[in-house]
């Protein structure tokens, strides 16, 4: 490998995860890249989760550190979002997840359009506190993106925070906590399925994910100071962006 492949790698990472940290969808950046620079796609996977791990890791501690989630309801939810994620990557190695492409489209359409014109979504914290009613529908969340991210993956962080705003009532800062912590669960789930199977490219894994754990740290930093002045537009951004990628994907497919 060549310095400017590292290099490339490297900058590519540290976008990557600054935005993950923030809003969620890294991933619109970061495997693009990898396979743009010639990484075989189950390589590429692989070696993204990797690098994607160390970076939500990094992302949560720093949530965890500054206090911006919420455990009470986080301790019920870890749970739901590891079944979750073992049966999406169980799932996947039977059924074909393009299918999954038209609805995950409208899907983030609905969040960034919903998301620009709710004008008060995510400015207070209203969550009701812990309850029956409020871990179910913690486990619901957790337990559907959790296989989601095992089965398929893009955008999962966003959903996250969307759905903590939408049906919780957290600010958006609290809701990115919640989903980082989560979204961690489902990466190192997806990550150890990788590595049994041998798909991670550990020369290129470690660099990028040193910048990667960089720019997760001043993203997340950036997020907890800024709340929804910040992470409101990067939502809608990331989610647009996505549904955009995604669309031009099957258009020249």
């Amino acid at each position: 490998m060549s310095i400017e492949y590292i290099v490339a790698l490297c900058g590519i990472g540290f976008a990557a995860a600054f935005i993950d940290s923030i809003a969620g969808g890294g991933g619109i950046i970061s495997l693009p890249g990898l396979l743009v620079l010639g990484v075989p796609p189950a390589f590429a996977l692989g070696t993204n989760k990797f690098a994607a791990s160390c970076a939500s890791f990094t992302s949560s501690l720093t949530f965890i550190k500054y206090r911006v989630y919420d455990g009470d309801l986080l301790k019920y939810l870890v749970f739901g979002t590891l079944l979750g994620a073992i049966l999406g990557v169980k799932t996947v190695l039977l059924l074909d997840s393009s299918q999954l492409r038209i609805i995950i489209i409208i899907l983030m359409m609905f969040v960034a359009i919903y998301t620009l014109f709710v004008k008060n979504i995510g400015n207070e914290n209203k969550f009701e506190g812990v309850n029956k009613k409020t871990i179910a529908i913690g486990l619901i969340i957790s337990i559907i993106l959790g296989f989601y991210d095992g089965f398929f993956g893009p955008g999962t962080g966003s959903f996250y925070i969307f759905l903590f705003l939408t049906l919780l009532n957290y600010d958006f800062k609290i809701s990115a906590g919640n989903g980082k912590i989560l979204n961690f669960v489902s990466n190192i789930t997806s990550l150890i399925m990788f590595a049994l199977h041998g798909k991670i490219l550990y020369s290129i894994a470690i660099p990028m994910a040193l910048a990667m754990i960089l720019g997760a740290r001043l993203g997340t930093k950036l997020a907890i100071k800024n709340g929804a002045r910040l992470i409101r537009p990067i939502l809608i951004s990331v989610t647009l962006l996505y549904a955009v990628k995604m669309i031009f994907d099957i258009t020249n497919h």
